[in-house]
């Protein structure tokens, strides 16, 4: 978003237009819609503005919930910004640390000073770019406790400040930074924070492992299965005795693992009735060993996600399948009896081997109403295909 572009939004006439429009239809006529606004006297500038928050608005839902309404966005703020779920989990640690004034430096559009004003703590947020740090004071703005500063959160000054938040920009806008030495503010300025006042960061949850200082708390969280972040913590943040977690947010609520550090695998064992492939979080977090043994259940192969056991037991920590039939990893045998099956919708799930299960389903020539999921995998080291049906959590 551009600066012109906000300041036709955050206009009277424009914010009146933003919250008298409709909700968001993507399949509205667009010209249609268009031509009826400038008819109506608006500029150009305003309605595409307009517009295009009504759209981000609409996209921010499955993120923000209801508080998407009446906030602004940025394409690329969204995209990065902490969903309101997570961002809930967060302010609560600084709540219970007992920590009152915070700065969150990096706020983009103010997700989480959003979540940690709401529990009535005093926030400022920190942005150096200055129509996000606009953007975040209005998102802000219903929080009395809660402020916007456009800084350098490198320079910002933390005195009277007890806890920090940090999400380190890694992108440049266009392309993802690899190195951490590139990030906005850099990975050692981040975790040196740490070592001076109690603090947490966000990172992305593929980061390097050997790069988590010793002595904290890696939380990594999964939202509807897909792990969206890992949080670091220090100092009174980190919670005692939890060195690792994995934290799973569903349809379930909240659940939780967590160990002093990763856990110790268990053993490989026969195939059983039930497959279990574990959450994203547990695998990252490397405490498929400890979930394994809540289940009883074996690996089926040395370093392979997937657990075993004979009876199916609910957790949210993985998700159930019943296995119906070993195959051989064969395309052709597979092929065959796919369709002696009916099976016309097949989920693919591959883990030890190396095949592209797009290619892979593309040569399968599926047909027929029914549905299957099929595991290419190996068990106790032997490349197999099993097929498999999911089990009602």
């Amino acid at each position: 978003m551009e600066a012109t572009e906000l300041r036709e939004l955050l206009s009277l006439e424009g914010l009146r237009l933003l919250d008298g429009l409709p909700p968001f239809d993507p399949s509205a006529d667009v010209v249609r819609t268009v031509a009826g606004l400038r008819k109506a006297g608006h500029s150009p500038a305003l309605v595409a503005a307009v517009l295009t928050q009504s759209r981000l608005r609409a996209k921010a839902v499955t993120k923000f919930g209801p508080f998407a309404e009446r906030m602004l966005f940025t394409e690329a703020g969204l995209e990065q910004a902490t969903r309101i779920a997570v961002a809930a989990n967060h302010a609560g640690r600084f709540r219970a640390a007992g920590l009152t004034r915070i700065a969150d430096l990096g706020c983009g559009i103010g997700a989480d000073a959003l979540a940690i004003a709401a529990l009535e703590l005093e926030v400022t947020g920190v942005e150096r770019d200055e129509v996000t740090a606009a953007v975040a004071t209005y998102n802000l703005m219903p929080w009395t406790g809660a402020s916007v500063e456009h800084a350098d959160a490198t320079a910002f000054d933390l005195a009277g400040y007890d806890g920090v938040y940090l999400d380190p920009a890694r992108r440049d806008g266009v392309r993802r930074l690899k190195d951490p030495g590139d990030w906005s503010p850099s990975l050692d300025f981040a975790f040196g924070l740490g070592t001076r006042v109690p603090a947490g960061v966000k990172l992305g949850p593929g980061i390097d492992r050997d790069l988590i200082p010793a002595g904290v708390e890696a939380q990594w969280i999964s939202v509807d299965r897909d792990v969206v972040e890992l949080g670091v913590w220090f100092g009174p943040l980190a919670r005692p005795g939890v060195g690792r977690s994995a934290l799973v947010i569903g349809d379930h609520g909240t659940a939780e693992l967590t160990a002093p550090a990763d856990s110790v695998d268990v053993e490989v064992g026969p195939l059983g009735e039930y497959l279990y492939e574990p959450d994203g979080a547990v695998i990252r977090a490397r405490l498929i060993g400890d979930l394994a043994r809540r289940l009883d259940a074996r690996l089926l192969s040395e370093q392979i996600a997937y657990l075993s056991t004979d009876t199916a037991i609910s957790t949210p920590f993985a998700v159930c399948f019943r296995i119906t039939e070993t195959l051989p990893l064969d395309e052709r045998a597979i092929k065959k009896r796919l369709a002696t099956l009916g099976i016309g919708t097949l989920e693919i799930k591959k883990r030890g081997v190396d095949i592209d299960p797009a290619a892979f389903r593309a040569k399968l020539s599926l047909k027929g109403k029914n549905t299957a999921t099929l595991f290419l995998t190996r068990v106790a080291g032997k490349r197999v295909a099993l097929l498999a049906e999911r089990v009602p959590s």
